[in-house]
This record gives structure tokens, C-alpha cells and sequence, in this order.
């Protein structure tokens, strides 16, 4: 399952990116995770190991690994997400408006979620979009 989700943020890169990359964050705009600890220590960097406990679709623990860290630019997540393994990628442009976020999300599903992935999609797609809205709120409310 491929998708990509785009949204304008009215703050700069630097800040839509610090924001993004701070694990303790996530919760805060995706509503299907409740906590997320950085397992490994210091700033976030490639490398970095975060543990997230999700509600939604299921209850579930999760590992991701950062692959890709670009300040400012590039922002890259690996591992299990929900039922889906597999690659979260965020790109930020800077625009007139602020910052445009691109998440293009390639996942596939484990088990025999493997031929039901295909039918998940738009539902995740969607629910990536709503997270992002979220995100964009958060930012926006806070300048």
C-alpha cells in the first residue's frame, strides 16, 4: 500500500520540524496513539529507536527506527505501524504560505493482513490526513 498526504502549515520548516521530530509530540496530533518513549538516548537522530503503545486499531506496542534525518527537509520512520510494517516518510518545502508537509506512507500488511492491506487503504489514507490536519492546528495555534 502506497499513499501520500500533503498539507500547508502556516510556521517555518524549523519549527514544523522540531515539532515533528520530537517523539514526545506524536500523541498529540495522531489520535490512535496514546504514549511514545524514545528508547534510545540523546537527540533524535538517524539511528534513533522509539517505542509507541497504540489504541487504535488495536491495542499494540510498536518499534520504529529513524533511517533519514534531514533538519528542516526529510524526516523518515521504519517499523510496525498498527497492523502494517514498513516506511513513513515526511518532507517539508518551504512556501509563501509556511511550510508544505508531504507524509508518503509505504506499508505492507503482516500475516494474513497481507491481502487485506490493498483494502485498508483509503481508510488509512484518510486517517493519516485527519493526523495531519491535527498537526497543522497544533502548529498553527500555537504561533
Amino acid at each position: 500500500m502506497h499513499f501520500t498526504n500533503s498539507v500547508t502549515i502556516r510556521r517555518p520548516p524549523s519549527e514544523v520540524f522540531a515539532f515533528l521530530v520530537n517523539p514526545a509530540n506524536i500523541p498529540k496530533w495522531n489520535y490512535a496513539i496514546d504514549s511514545v518513549r524514545q528508547l534510545s538516548p540523546g537527540p533524535a537522530g538517524v539511528g534513533t529507536r522509539i517505542q509507541q503503545t497504540r489504541s487504535v486499531p488495536r491495542p499494540a506496542t510498536e518499534e520504529l527506527v529513524i533511517t533519514e534525518l534531514v533538519p528542516e527537509r526529510r524526516f523518515v520512520l521504519d517499523g510496525d505501524i498498527g497492523p502494517f510494517s514498513g516506511t513513513l516518510s515526511y518532507q517539508l518545502e518551504e512556501v509563501p504560505e509556511g511550510t508544505r508537509l508531504t507524509n508518503t506512507a509505504d506499508l505492507s500488511g503482516r500475516g494474513p493482513l497481507r491481502l487485506l492491506a490493498p483494502l485498508a487503504a483509503s481508510r488509512v489514507r484518510d486517517a493519516v490526513a485527519t493526523n495531519l490536519d491535527k498537526l497543522r492546528d497544533l502548529l498553527e495555534s500555537s504561533a
